[in-house]
This record gives C-alpha cells, sequence and structure tokens, in this order.
C-alpha cells in the first residue's frame, strides 16, 4: 500500500501560485519554462469539472499530448492525471517567441473524488486533445454541510472589541 502523504498536492499548489505571482510581477521568462519540471513544479492542465445526471464529469485539456504520455492513477480518494507534453521543436533550436502561453513538460492534476467512490465507477476516453473522465452514480450525491460549534478552550468569551 502506497505511503499516505497528508500533503498531497499542496506543493503543487503553492508551486502554481509563485509561478502566477512572477509572471504577473516580471512577465514571462522563457528560462523558468526550458527548467526540467518535476512533480512539484508540474503546469496544471484546464479542467472543467459538472454534474450530469447521476454522473460526475471531469473534462481536461491536453491539446497536443499523445494519449501514450498520459497517467491516469485512483487511490485513496484521489484521481490523479499526470503526463508530459513533449516540445514540438525536437533538437532543433527552438525559436524566439514573441509570446508563449502554452506550457511543456510534466503536467499533473490531482483531484478528490467524493467518498466512497470506486475504481469501478469511473472510466475515461480521449478525443480531440481532451480527456474525458466519467464517474458514475456519484453526481447527485449531497450531504448537507453541519456546522460544527467552535469553543475556546479557556472557557472565556470569544467575543473581543476592534478600535
Amino acid at each position: 500500500m502506497p505511503e499516505l502523504n497528508p500533503f498531497h498536492g499542496i506543493t503543487d499548489l503553492f508551486t502554481e501560485l509563485g509561478r502566477a505571482r512572477e509572471t504577473g510581477t516580471h512577465g514571462r521568462d522563457n528560462s523558468i519554462e526550458d527548467r526540467q519540471r518535476t512533480h512539484a513544479s508540474a503546469w496544471v492542465p484546464t479542467t472543467d469539472i459538472f454534474v450530469r445526471g447521476d454522473q460526475l464529469i471531469i473534462r481536461i485539456e491536453l491539446a497536443g499530448v499523445d494519449p501514450e504520455n498520459i497517467d491516469l492513477r485512483f487511490a485513496n480518494g484521489i484521481l490523479t492525471v499526470s503526463g508530459n507534453r513533449d516540445g514540438e521543436f525536437g533538437s532543433s533550436p527552438a525559436p524566439n517567441f514573441y509570446v508563449r502561453e502554452r506550457f511543456y513538460g510534466a503536467f499533473r492534476r490531482s483531484i478528490t473524488l467524493p467518498e466512497g467512490t470506486r475504481r469501478d465507477q469511473i472510466r475515461a476516453g480521449f478525443d480531440d486533445g481532451l480527456v474525458e473522465i466519467v464517474v458514475d452514480g456519484v453526481g447527485e450525491r449531497t450531504e448537507a454541510a453541519s456546522r460544527i460549534e467552535l469553543r475556546d478552550r479557556s472557557g472565556a468569551p470569544t467575543t473581543r472589541t476592534v478600535n
């Protein structure tokens, strides 16, 4: 059984937030994209998640990715889509870009599925650069959220005045 990592996905989130901040502050730096990506620095593909009847539908845009380079895994209630988009310039020198918005290299997307989801409920297909994952029997599951009371451990009143 694989070791459970309580921080699974958190490093991906912080890496993407840092990348977005750097791009917004300094503009795109091609040298950043040319570095070798790891699971922590993998780009995250654009994804739509919606419900149709009792099905949960997940569509992940992976244009230009060979289906052989896509890996789908389901473990501990988490669906992970990962793989690699090869650069399209091969061994020839890369051109000087005016605009570069597409990502190359390793990608990874992890999605927590509803509690109780089983592997046999999940099927996936690939067509025209779009991965569609269908999870049967979980779309209409809704459990009303219940409020959990927060108590001060000291027993003192929790009201505070703001000056």
